[in-house]
């Protein structure tokens, strides 16, 4: 493999974690409870990850007795079975996450902030929390819910999905979501795989100003899974909505009535019982439906949110997300700690790119997460988040969902100040969770990641399976985690499972990614391996073609693609979407160019440059590389990608029509 240049943000320190922090940091408290306890001394964040790769049951077990984990058995048998997949983690045991969530919570700490664009800023309380959970974990008992059942939303990013999901979680239920702008196809895709006995629901919701009824989708929904026996409705856009089309409904407040005044029970269950399903995106195919154990996310969870992402007492946590993006699932785990978490509904640019930040001074968030595209439109709308707020109890800002360019890593430490600790993170839904990303105790260089995180085995390797520093390759795991997926949903045999990550390194998770792990310990995301481009043997990463054209005023958004064509190194064009006004002409083009050739390579220079009105996107704002590239390549767009999953269907009828004018092999 040739690699690309080292280093694409030059290396350069931008921050430096002040003694105070360092001296306050959950990490320092561990490691000197590591030392207190168990005698283990280390120099520095790099010796504690070794040891915590290098000894799995030894660095597990500490994470086990540092949180002290409640549960039922014996929980000296850490790891059964190291094999992957099919590692088996504290098989003597039972617990349940939620019996984490509620241990020693002050009931008149607050829990939970949230607004919409239907509600203004609220609290909730630990001791409503407690409350709720209650009761709605009574009403589905009577509702006939047991452990092993499926519980299932359509619900936004609002209190109330959190309360069913402890509810069920206490249970021994299972878990699943999907947010309200999924369209039914996409959600019966994913709901009907796992067949639930139980859907929470919204009657509808509103974003960017407009208000979406989505009562005529859930009768589809009650329709087409045919497991569904009750469906519990939020009145969330009408006060009063009619039920009338919908069969064995009820509404929300009727689901607590039926519970009110129970006391809050847990029911302990196998470590590798499943609290949730998780899905891929469904870009192309039926998702694969991902069961994640209770114990292992439980323990990899209190291992991120409290000494990765520092959390600490008075904190309160942020990350925009929706209940379809994994990111809800870690922002919930923020209930662990002992901070507050801050959700979101609505559009975060309407009614202008300022909303998030103006939540952020109202709810006096001090960690602030959110996606590289989102800083992205930012910086391209010339927002000044500090301008006329006070974000003075902003200490972090936290960036996942695509690699974070240099240039954002530059506007987040002008705009929010040089005191800022930026974590930029990678990791994916299929762990749920970040294997490189944030380390309070590291120093933030541009367009780097600060380290690879405690228990994450987390190597490159190069074509011929061998771990390269300084060098990109292909991101792999060596070793296996508790949150890896106990299994997918429909798999019986494991072949779908053992496919979508062990075939091109048996027994080592592939995940797709690459990766460029720096002699100092950081880490550079480059983007999909699966749509990467390989010109005269110079592999570059999608995202750094998109750094490079971004750069550029005129251009908004863009997507690139490489096409084979025989006896060629391939056809490679390039898409963008461009701020109004402005033409693709030849100055552009030739600026697009230009920059692409400078900070890329002139391998990669685009064959052509198109302009389109929008980049096809998933609903949790992936780009649509490959199956805009197979479309190009002549496979029919219901076969290439599924439209329900995508937030913006409209837009691959752009490139099913260029199809139609490319003749075959060109």
């Amino acid at each position: 493999m040739e690699a690309t240049s080292t280093s694409k943000g030059g290396g350069e320190l931008l921050w430096e974690p002040p003694a105070e922090l360092v001296e306050r940091a959950r990490m320092t408290e561990y490691m000197r409870w590591l030392m207190a306890e168990w005698g283990l001394a280390f120099d520095g964040y790099g010796e504690l990850w070794c040891w915590s790769v290098d000894d799995l049951e030894g660095f597990w077990g500490s994470i086990w007795d540092f949180f002290d984990v409640q549960a039922d058995g014996d929980r000296s048998r850490v790891l059964a079975s190291r094999e992957m997949p099919g590692a088996r983690w504290f098989p003597d045991t039972r617990l349940n996450y939620a019996e984490h969530v509620f241990a020693d919570k002050d009931d008149a700490e607050t829990a939970i902030l949230h607004a919409s664009e239907l509600r203004e800023l609220e609290e909730l309380s630990w001791g409503e929390l407690r409350m709720q959970v209650a009761a709605a974990a009574a009403g589905l008992r009577e509702l006939g819910v047991e452990r092993g059942d499926r519980v299932v939303a359509y619900l936004p990013n609002i209190p109330e999905a959190i309360v069913a999901f402890l509810a069920s979680a206490s249970i021994g239920a299972t878990w699943s979501s999907c947010s309200p702008d999924f369209g039914p196809a996409s959600v019966v895709d994913r709901f009907a795989q796992i067949e639930p006995k139980v859907l929470f629901a919204v009657d509808g919701y509103r974003y960017g100003g407009k208000d979406f009824d989505r009562r005529e989708t859930l009768a589809q929904l009650q329709r087409e899974i045919p497991s569904l026996e009750r469906t519990v409705v939020l009145p969330y856009l009408d006060r009063e909505p009619d039920l009338s089309p919908l069969r064995d409904a009820m509404r929300w407040d009727e689901l607590l009535a039926s519970g009110e005044g129970a006391e809050l029970s847990f029911e302990r269950v196998p470590f590798d019982h499943p609290l949730w399903v998780l899905y891929s995106s469904g870009t192309t195919g039926l998702p694969k439906a991902i069961v994640q154990g209770q114990g292992g996310i439980l323990l990899e969870h209190l291992k991120k949110l409290h000494l990765h992402v520092d959390a600490h007492p008075g904190d309160r946590l942020f990350w925009f997300t929706t209940t379809g993006w994994m990111m809800w699932n870690f922002l919930v785990s923020g209930l662990l700690t002992r901070a507050a978490i801050v959700l979101y509904d609505g559009n975060p640019g309407h009614p202008d790119m300022g909303v998030l930040w103006d939540l952020a001074e109202r709810a006096g968030v001090t960690m602030f997460g959110t996606s590289a595209s989102y800083i992205a439109a930012c910086m391209k709308e010339g927002v000044e988040p500090a301008a006329g707020r006070d974000l003075s109890r902003l200490k972090a800002v936290g960036s996942t969902g695509s690699p974070l360019s240099p240039e954002g890593f530059d506007w987040i430490y002008e705009h929010l100040g040089a005191e800022t600790w930026l974590f930029s993170t990678s990791g994916g839904t299929d762990l749920c969770t970040a294997f490189v990303g944030g380390v309070a105790l590291l120093p933030v260089y541009r367009g780097e990641l600060q380290g690879r995180a405690l228990g994450a085995a987390v190597e490159a390797w190069d074509e011929e399976g061998n771990p390269v520093i300084d060098q990109v390759g292909e991101l792999v795991v060596t070793e296996p985690m508790p949150s890896m997926p106990v299994f997918f949903w429909g798999d019986p045999d494991g072949s779908r499972y053992r496919a979508s990550y062990f075939e091109h390194y048996p027994g080592v998770w592939r995940h797709g990614d690459w990766i460029e792990i720096t002699s100092r310990g950081t880490a550079i995301i480059y983007g999909r391996s699966d749509s990467t481009i390989n010109r005269s043997g110079v592999r570059m990463g999608t995202s750094e073609i998109y750094r490079a054209v971004l750069g550029l005023d005129e251009v908004l958004d863009a997507l690139v693609v490489d096409l084979p064509r025989p006896g060629t190194e391939g056809w490679m064009p390039l898409f963008v979407v461009l701020r109004e006004g402005a033409p693709l002409d030849a100055d552009l083009r030739g600026a697009i160019a230009r920059r692409v050739r400078e900070r890329c390579s002139p391998r990669h220079v685009p064959d052509e440059v198109f302009q389109i009105a929008e980049v096809p996107r998933t609903l949790s704002g992936k780009a649509l590389e490959v199956p805009v590239k197979r479309i190009l390549m002549g496979t029919p767009a219901e076969q290439a990608a599924s439209r329900d999953s995508l937030a913006n269907p409209a837009a691959l009828d752009y490139f099913v029509a260029l199809a139609g004018e490319l003749a075959p092999g060109e």
